[in-house]
């Protein structure tokens, strides 16, 4: 049924469905996965790596976490070419607004801007839409730390925890089951490292497999985004019991 409606973007099903729109979801279904929790003192990011080559300068690339702003960051699942022009197009948004008032612009109005370039793909023939989905941390005056989760039609939402990418709908269940309210940041950390042991296709963690990023506020009130290194991201795998000492050692 499906295959008369899904050449083009702009031609809706009979049941009013956008089954390029819903291709694009799948392809970030195939993704490595990433996982967002809000905690009452910062964001926490993880993401799950795919590209594990000895070869590859891991401390030079990250391939999961970016930061927008100074205040803003994300985590990414999908196709990275796709996210790297969004990202860019964030940025470049994220400057313009600070130019022209002079302060930091709203995480919300950042991520609703992006979200409407990324609903006109799914709108006009002749394009695809982003097959990339995004998890964004911030904080601004307003509405303090926030987290925000957006798809490729453009729809976004502020959530408590969110998991984008591979076994996303496993990640979602155990978040809502675990979830608090009143959760730390390293509370945070070690749920979303616990989730993420259980739904990745990969038996053992390691800082080669993860990335971790967090977004709070430092000892003098500044927004700070802080990428963890492999070592304290291995520590933190024993600490937390997702792995053994004798696995890290080895």
């Amino acid at each position: 049924m499906s295959r008369r409606y899904d050449s083009r973007t702009t031609i809706f099903s009979p049941e009013g469905r956008l089954f390029q729109v819903e291709y694009a979801m799948e392809a970030i279904g195939n993704a490595g996965a990433a996982i967002g929790i809000l905690s009452k003192d910062g964001v926490v990011l993880v993401g799950e790596k795919k590209v594990t080559s000895k070869l590859l300068q891991t401390s030079a690339s990250t391939e999961k976490m970016y930061k927008i702003d100074d205040h803003v960051a994300c985590a990414v699942a999908g196709i990275m070419s796709d996210a790297n022009i969004l990202i860019n197009t964030a940025r470049v948004q994220a400057q313009r607004y600070t130019f022209a008032y002079q302060e930091p612009m709203p995480v919300e109005q950042l991520v609703q801007s992006l979200c409407d370039t990324k609903q006109g793909y799914t709108q006009f023939g002749g394009l695809r839409p982003f097959g990339v989905s995004f998890l964004f941390a911030g904080w601004d005056k307003n509405f303090g730390f926030q987290l925000y989760m957006s798809d490729p039609s453009g729809n976004y939402g502020g959530w408590k925890a969110a998991a984008i990418g591979a076994n996303n709908q496993a990640a979602q269940s155990m978040l809502k089951q675990d979830y608090k309210d009143d959760m730390t940041r390293e509370e945070g950390v070690q749920l979303a490292l616990k989730v993420l042991s259980k739904t990745m296709d990969s038996t053992s963690l390691t800082s080669d497999k993860l990335e971790l990023a967090e977004v709070f506020l430092s000892p003098t009130g500044n927004v700070k985004y802080q990428v963890c290194s492999p070592e304290t991201l291995n520590k933190l795998l024993v600490k937390f019991g997702v792995t053994q000492p004798a696995a890290e050692a080895s």
